[in-house]
């Protein structure tokens, strides 16, 4: 099975490259199958290696990915200064054939580009990296302009349950976020990544937002689920500068 991806439908500028995977085109067993690129959730290492060899030479990428240990929370990190896996759950790049990246599988990628395209990041926003603030230290971390974005695959409003506690919390910080959830049965809510990503980009004055249809609870063939299945594999979204 050949490498199936997703292109961001955005206008972004010349030279900006971006992409999503999905679970297509891989090695991986279940409950992995197949194009698992997370080498942290107990897949076999030797498969993980091989997915990552696929998505490298498979859409010939200009260097290897820059693999972050994300641990939902804020930090941005220079991309250009990752040499290991470090802990952040966003990067950014200025330099070109700098590969940004960030797994997932029900959090929200989002990928940024400044309008002059010269300056890329990939963030890794769940609820918690959301509230926190990991939108803002993102736009700041690209010198507060972050031009556009692009919402890939993640859980969608009708699948993602949360306690009160998670609404009490957000609404909190903005009383514009109670748009962003519906009541469900007992304290549950049901909340729209997506709005609250939107929320959180428009203060931060990105207000050019694209993408934010796909749901990866719902689509089991081509998107990895957390909430869904519990064990399983990361799809990966990418953004960088060509040569």
């Amino acid at each position: 099975m050949s490498l199936s991806i997703i292109l961001p439908d955005w206008p972004a500028p010349k030279g900006v490259r971006a992409l999503t995977t999905t679970r297509r085109g891989g090695v991986s067993l279940p409950p992995y199958d197949s194009l698992n690129l997370g080498d942290h959730v107990g897949d076999a290492p030797e498969a993980v290696v091989e997915n990552r060899r696929r998505l490298r030479e498979g859409l010939k990428l200009p260097a290897e990915p820059r693999w972050l240990t994300q641990i939902h929370g804020t930090y941005c990190c220079d991309a250009a200064t990752v040499q290991t896996p470090m802990e952040a759950d966003a990067q950014f790049a200025d330099q070109p054939g700098v590969v940004c990246a960030v797994l997932t599988a029900d959090c929200l990628p989002l990928l940024l580009c400044d309008a002059a395209g010269e300056r890329v990041a990939a963030v890794h926003a769940g609820w918690r990296g959301l509230l926190d603030g990991v939108i803002e230290h993102s736009v700041q971390a690209m010198g507060g302009q972050g031009g556009m974005a692009w919402l890939g695959p993640a859980i969608g409003p009708a699948a993602f349950e949360v306690g009160g506690e998670v609404r009490a919390a957000f609404v909190g910080r903005d009383p514009a976020a109670a748009k962003a959830f519906v009541s469900g049965s007992g304290d549950k809510w049901l909340a729209d990544l997506y709005l609250l990503a939107r929320q959180r980009l428009a203060a931060s004055g990105v207000t050019r937002v694209y993408g934010g249809d796909l749901c990866t609870f719902s689509d089991s063939e081509r998107f990895y689920s957390y909430r869904r299945d519990g064990q399983t594999g990361r799809i990966v979204s990418l953004i960088w500068l060509e040569e």
